[in-house]
């Protein structure tokens, strides 16, 4: 029989990202808060599957690969095919361990009550616990939270059709598990996650096919960037199969595997990475007992503050579906609990929040695009500043990169801020500060910037778009 119920303020379903931030914000504000998370290792898949490994096995590729080396000084240092998959996880499980131990520290040092287990719900406010940690896998506890928030995150889909456990076939979650480096890959779905996997491959030597029933590549980028991005994952040796969805796989005898698409073309390859989407991790939280409503794919609906349609229940991360990534779902569980606790600091949850993809290169984003303009009848004006034609950008040896800056032409205001290149996730938050505090051009135009730095990319986007405003004055 369970324990007799415990009481928290806040309840915290899930110990990823926003299940951290949303227990770390309640024990801020003075509240007692619960997590339970249903893996041995705190982090979720943000530090133990998907966002920290996956961009620390990107970042050794690429020195490993000798990438950086050979565009700035024409020597390759890349170990190709001497190299196994152990040879560039060191460094990925050094970071996620050292995370795990971060996290765990940083939860007891707020006073946070951890229950490693399964969660299920009872009533809205009373969560069940089934406990795995060791000898007690069976035990049970009641617990009660005034407040609960669903954090749970996401799993891998997996289409029919495809044998996933076996040598060949791999989804997010496990590719890591990879016991050698593949002469070729086939990776079908090119979202953010396929994209990433795609180039941190190629980057290995690998010869990677990336497949698509789409024709664009990240279509929720500006086409712009969407078009550059493509440009240089096939100059990185990555070739593109649009408009394709595979009908039939088939193991062959050597270990190979055969795909088949629609049009009956064939392909074949060492390893294929499935990574068609994403679905909510809630099946086994009997949300029904709750009252909570869910959508396509398990997606819970919230409204503006990450409230269910269930009063004292909140939902933040892949569990309320796009952009899932794990700084908007920090920020979504950090809006969210203090909502829930009557401490928000402004009277409306801004919507700006940037996306970043760790492809080869990186690209980021934050508001409009020129495609959301044109739909909207926004007239607007582009600015632009070239890596190449910037001595940092010359320096890191990147010369194919841009800022771009897209600002409303009757004003002047900043409207959107994109970014392709070495370090594009980092530089684009100079402009978020700035989309934040509603500024126009001006603020880049008085601004003194470091130099060498991408930073004064802004200043170069701001006097070109000033140019064009002129030009435009005067025609």
């Amino acid at each position: 029989m369970p324990e007799e119920t415990k009481s928290f303020d806040l309840v915290v379903i899930g110990g990823g990202p926003a299940g951290i931030i949303g227990a770390t914000t309640a024990a801020a504000l003075g509240k007692t808060v619960a997590v339970v998370d249903n893996h041995h290792e705190l982090g979720g898949a943000g530090a133990n599957t998907g966002t920290v490994p996956s961009k620390t096995l990107r970042e050794t590729a690429l020195a490993f690969s000798g990438m950086k080396s050979r565009n700035l000084y024409g020597v390759d240092l890349s170990l190709r095919r001497e190299a196994t998959v152990a040879d560039f996880l060191h460094h990925e499980r050094d970071v996620k361990h050292a995370l795990n131990h971060s996290l765990s520290k940083r939860l007891k040092a707020c006073a946070t009550t951890v229950y490693y287990g399964t969660a299920e719900f009872t009533d809205p406010h009373t969560i069940r616990v089934r406990l795995h940690n060791g000898e007690n896998s069976s035990e049970e506890v009641s617990i009660r939270g005034e407040h609960v928030l669903i954090a749970t995150g996401s799993a891998p889909v997996h289409p029919e059709g495809f044998p996933f456990g076996s040598a060949e076939v791999y989804d997010s979650d496990t590719i890591l598990d990879l016991d050698r480096l593949p002469g070729t890959m086939a990776v079908v779905g090119c979202g953010a996650i396929g994209s990433e996997y795609a180039c941190t491959f190629a980057a290995l030597g690998t010869q990677v096919h990336l497949i698509d029933s789409r024709d664009v590549l990240l279509p929720f980028l500006d086409s712009e960037l969407s078009r550059a991005l493509t440009a240089a994952m096939e100059k990185n040796g990555i070739t593109f199969h649009w408009k394709q969805k595979v009908t039939t796989y088939s193991a062959q005898p050597s270990g190979a595997v055969a795909l088949t698409f629609e049009s009956g073309e064939t392909l074949k390859v060492d390893a294929v990475l499935i990574a068609a989407g994403r679905k909510s991790n809630v099946e086994i939280l009997n949300l029904a007992a709750a009252g909570v409503a869910t959508g396509d794919h398990g997606v819970i609906p919230v409204d503006g503050y990450y409230r269910t349609n269930v009063s004292n229940i909140f939902a933040a991360g892949d569990v309320v579906g796009f952009p899932a990534l794990a700084s908007t779902s920090m920020e979504q569980a950090r809006r969210a609990v203090r909502h829930a606790f009557g401490a928000d600091f402004s009277s409306h949850a801004s919507s700006l929040l940037p996306t970043g993809v760790y492809t080869i290169p990186e690209v980021s984003m934050v508001g409009e695009t020129e495609e959301s303009l044109r739909t909207a009848g926004v007239d607007y004006i582009v600015g632009r500043g070239l890596y190449g034609a910037c001595a940092r950008g010359r320096i890191i040896g990147d010369t194919d990169g841009f800022l771009k800056l897209i600002f409303r032409q009757l004003d002047m205001k900043l409207l959107g801020v994109h970014a392709i290149g070495e370090q594009a996730t980092e530089l684009v938050h100079v402009g978020l500060i700035a989309l934040l505090g509603g500024c126009s051009v001006s603020i880049f135009d008085e601004a003194c910037f470091n130099i060498p730095t991408l930073g004064a990319l802004y200043k170069t986007a701001a006097l070109d778009a000033l140019t064009a405003a002129r030009k435009l004055t005067v025609s």
